[in-house]
Formats: C-alpha cells, sequence, structure tokens
C-alpha cells in the first residue's frame, strides 16, 4: 500500500479527539480510585455513611460507563457529556444529605473536585475552550453554593482555578488536534491528487506525445497538406508539455492567495512563442500573477496581428532581488514610430491600456524597444507586492 493511500485509511477511520477521549476516561478511572480512597477515609465524619456509599457506589458506576461510551462513542457524545454535567452537579449536591455544616463547608464536596474535573474535561474535548471554562464555571458555582462559600474565603479556594484551567487546557488542546487532522486531511488528499497526475502525465508522456512528435516530424517531411496537420499536432504538443509541466506547480484556490506565475505563463507557449522561467517556483499573489499574465498575453496578441505570418515570440522570466522581469520580444516587423500615437487616436487602446495601464496599476514599468523592421521588445517590471493604483 502507497504512503498516500495509508494516510488516507488513517484519516477516515479515526476520530482526532479519539486520543483524548480515550486519555481523559483513563484519567476519569484514576481519580475515582482517589474518590474512593478519601470516602474510605472521612466517611466517619458523615451524618449519614450508608448513603454516602450509596452514592459513591453510583459514581464509581457512572465513572465506568461513561468511560466506555465516551471512549468508543457508542452513543452521541454530546448526549454523554451532558449527563455527566448533571450526574456530577447532583452528586456535589447530595453532600448535603451526608455531610452536616461543619464539615461539608469546609472540606471537598462528595465526589471529590479531582473526580468532578472529568466533567468539565468532557465538555472541553467535545466543545472546546468555550465549553470547557463555561462547565468549569458551573461546576465551580455549584461547589460554592454547595459549601455555603460565597464569602471572603471564596478567593482562598483552589476549586475554580483547577477547574476553569482544565477547562481551558483541554479545549485548546482539542481545537488544535481538530485543526492537526484537518491539515493532514488536506495534505493526504492533496498527495493522492499529486500521484495521480504524476501517473496520468507518465501515461501522458510515453504515448501521446510521442505520436505527436511523429506526426509533426513526418508532416513536415511530406509537406504539402500534411505540413498543416504537421503544425497543428506541434501545437498540441506544446501544450501537452506544458500542462505536465504544471502539475508540480503550487497553485491558489481563492483570491489573494499565492501562486508560481510560471505556469500562468507556460500556458501561453506554443509552436511560435517559447517561454522560458527559473527552475524554482516564482511565487507572487494571485492578482499580480493574473494581471502579468493578461500583459504577457496582449503582447503576444499583437506579435500574431503584427508581426508578420513567420514572426516568433520569445517569453522570459526572470526573478531577481524580489523584483520580476519579463521580456516579451519578437524577431517580426517592428513598429514604425509613430504608430502607437496613431493607434490611440483612434480609438485602439491594446499597448496604452492593457498593456502600459496595467503595469502601471501594479507600481511597475514598461519599456519598449522597436524599430521598423527591428522586431519588437517590451521589458516589464514589476515588483513582487502590488504597489498603489
Amino acid at each position: 500500500m502507497r504512503t498516500a493511500d495509508r494516510v488516507r485509511t488513517t484519516l477516515t477511520s479515526s476520530d482526532p479527539d479519539t486520543p483524548l477521549w480515550r486519555a481523559s476516561q483513563a484519567f476519569r478511572l484514576i481519580t475515582l480510585v482517589y474518590a474512593v480512597s478519601y470516602q474510605a477515609a472521612t466517611v466517619d465524619n458523615y451524618t449519614n455513611p450508608r448513603l454516602s456509599w450509596v452514592f459513591v457506589a453510583l459514581m464509581a458506576v457512572w465513572s465506568g460507563a461513561s468511560a466506555l461510551m465516551l471512549a468508543r462513542a457508542s452513543l452521541p457524545r454530546w448526549q454523554v457529556v451532558l449527563a455527566d454535567q448533571i450526574i456530577v452537579i447532583a452528586l456535589m449536591a447530595s453532600t448535603r444529605l451526608v455531610a452536616d455544616y461543619d464539615w461539608y463547608s469546609t472540606r471537598q464536596t462528595l465526589p471529590t473536585t479531582l473526580w468532578a474535573t472529568n466533567a468539565v474535561i468532557s465538555a472541553a474535548i467535545l466543545l472546546g475552550p468555550k465549553g470547557g471554562i463555561a462547565s468549569g464555571v458551573v461546576m465551580s458555582v455549584v461547589s460554592a453554593l454547595v459549601r455555603d462559600r460565597f464569602d471572603s474565603d471564596l478567593w482562598s479556594d483552589a476549586t475554580a482555578p483547577v477547574l476553569l484551567s482544565a477547562g481551558l487546557a483541554l479545549g485548546m488542546a482539542s481545537n488544535t488536534a481538530r485543526r492537526a487532522h484537518e491539515e493532514l486531511r488536506r495534505a493526504a488528499r492533496s498527495a493522492a491528487i499529486t500521484e495521480e497526475r504524476e501517473r496520468l502525465a507518465r501515461q501522458v508522456h510515453d504515448g501521446v506525445l510521442q505520436v505527436l512528435a511523429l506526426v509533426r516530424r513526418r508532416g513536415l517531411e511530406i509537406g504539402g497538406p500534411a505540413a498543416e496537420l504537421a503544425n497543428l499536432a506541434g501545437e498540441q504538443e506544446v501544450a501537452l508539455r506544458v500542462l505536465i509541466s504544471e502539475q508540480a506547480a503550487p497553485r491558489g484556490d481563492h483570491a489573494g492567495s499565492i501562486v508560481d506565475v510560471r505556469a500562468l505563463l507556460r500556458t501561453q507557449a506554443s509552436t511560435t512563442v517559447s517561454v522560458s522561467t527559473p527552475a524554482d517556483p516564482v511565487l507572487v499573489e494571485s492578482e499580480v500573477a493574473e494581471e502579468l499574465a493578461a500583459v504577457v498575453a496582449t503582447a503576444l496578441s499583437n506579435v500574431e496581428l503584427h508581426a508578420g505570418a513567420d514572426a516568433k515570440a520569445y517569453v522570459l522570466l526572470e526573478d531577481v532581488d524580489g523584483e520580476l522581469i519579463v521580456s516579451i520580444r519578437d524577431d517580426g516587423h517592428g513598429i514604425p514610430a509613430g504608430r502607437l500615437a496613431a493607434a490611440e487616436a483612434e480609438g485602439r487602446m491594446g499597448v496604452s491600456k492593457s498593456i502600459l495601464g496595467r503595469v502601471e496599476s501594479l507600481g511597475g514599468t514598461a519599456l519598449l524597444d522597436t524599430a521598423d523592421g527591428e522586431g519588437t521588445e517590451w521589458e516589464i517590471r514589476l515588483p513582487r507586492t502590488k504597489g498603489p493604483g
């Protein structure tokens, strides 16, 4: 089984909170041992020892049952957690049924504070920090009410800090576990997609591309009507090679994301357009990348329309000291002096708006070097982040 398959299998069969639930229920059983020991040591001070043992037995039964239900998720966990809150509150209130005021006002409630913390921990794992803190506040208030501690001595009692700290810590741990699980799930999905793309790319490279290359070569050798077929095959070969080369390029999913501008420029390659880019990714904001690609597309469109039927264009992308430099050069007829001004006066804004306007809005510069009969070269310089528009 491949690594990505193993990761996907693990993710689909696991709950990110399961380890926390299991650890918390182990803690519940440990605190039960402490609570029973505390009961055995203090039972002689109760006014109704027999009833106190009944409550302790109920606490033991609920500890085992809730531990199994929460760890295995045999019931919806929210139901078990809600029942946990109610049962713990009821057991805390039962202290007044088994002890007198002099005892319960200066001691822990019947289920010890440590055992009562389990209800707070369960709420924190289920609902996050807010749920944990809310449960901690409720348990602290109940403890203070049962023990009649709403006075100046309340601030010297450790019950509230212990419960609130546990709720906050376990809630944050639960949120962190969920985020880590979601990131791992996305990574596994991305790995699966990448594997499939690589498999398809190998098949295309080993089959389709070789056939297209053969058709192009043989068509050019035969000439005549076959030459047109050869040119079409060549264009499709270039398009497929560009598609394959893009598979490893990081792409953004929404506006404001970071993308590799190389991928956008490579899509404009053809049999008459050569695109050269750095070996390493050139990561910029998606808006900048899209505008730059539009500038290049406009320049190449002008080459196709005005440079001549046999003209070829060359696009070069450079990443130098935090600045993007794009050169678009052709070997066509060039632009006669005054032709751009005349085109703008006629209402054709391809250069002034689509190229110069876009570059200026990104805070960059565009230099044109051309002459009649000497071809045309644009040099576009852009900062990595968008400048004032």
